[in-house]
């Protein structure tokens, strides 16, 4: 017998597929930019991998294509900020950025050096924070919204020995995201960070082979475990998809705990 009751009206779950979007993803060649590229291009994104080497962004590009799914190569330097600039106002505009391209100098703060400090600070400050604005500003141009996505760190939010001059970079992409997104989000310009904890990367195994450092670490991620370039992908695409459509100006914690103290 056919209910007389009317019909319930259930909430529509937004989608997080990225059909028909263009992402670009800094730092693409490895680690965790390789990770989100991969993770974009899966989801329907089409996707262009900058980073320093063509060789390896070529590899890329082969292995992805080998899964079906397209992508192209764009070498780029985020350091150097004119030619970065010009290059992704001419292949843009971009509806998501994943910026993941950092560095790393640890040292005890009384040891670090002003090329230390000038180094990270070019990349993961500088560097970031024009390539943000200048895919914000493709999008502006042509009154788009998009979601752009830094990858900062848990860095970002607490301190760590021989970490002085990476927290400060980190602390400072947290601070400019929050800025970004309150000055673009009429523009329907989404802006937030993704920080991890310490990931399981070719860039960490020395890290992770001492056994004292690896102790010091899975002690304070309350999950008990290091994290894997897995657990950031599902971040980057609920951030970069309309799953997030109301989510600006926010850092979304992949640390397993760690910053819960």
């Amino acid at each position: 017998m056919e209910s007389l009751l009317p019909k319930m009206d259930l909430p529509v779950t937004p989608s997080f597929t990225l059909d028909g979007k263009r992402a670009l993803v800094t730092g693409a060649s490895s680690g965790i930019g390789l990770a989100a590229a991969t993770a974009l291009a899966r989801a329907g994104a089409f996707v262009t991998l900058a980073a320093r080497r063509e060789d390896k962004l070529r590899d890329v590009v082969e292995a992805l294509a080998a899964e079906g799914v397209k992508a192209e190569a764009l070498v780029l330097d985020i350091a150097n900020v004119g030619e970065t600039q010009s290059r992704i106002a001419a292949n843009g505009p971009f509806d998501i950025l994943v910026n993941s391209a950092g560095t790393a100098r640890h040292a005890p703060a009384a040891d670090a050096t002003e090329a230390d400090f000038d180094a990270v600070m070019e990349t993961n400050l500088k560097g970031a924070f024009f390539v943000t604005s200048a895919v914000a500003n493709g999008l502006l141009s042509q009154n788009r919204p998009g979601s752009l996505i830094n990858i900062s760190s848990q860095m970002g939010h607490v301190g760590g020995i021989d970490r002085s001059v990476y927290c400060a970079s980190k602390h400072a992409v947290e601070g400019f995201t929050k800025a970004m997104a309150i000055e673009w989000g009429p523009a329907g310009i989404r802006v937030n960070t993704v920080c991890p904890t310490f990931l399981r990367t070719p860039l960490t195994e020395k890290t992770f082979a001492d056994p004292a450092r690896r102790a010091w670490i899975e002690e304070r991620i309350k999950l008990g475990r290091a994290g894997e370039l897995s657990d950031i992908m599902g971040a980057v695409v609920y951030l970069a998809s309309d799953a997030s459509a109301m989510v600006t100006g926010t850092a979304l914690m992949v640390d397993g705990g760690w910053t819960a103290d």
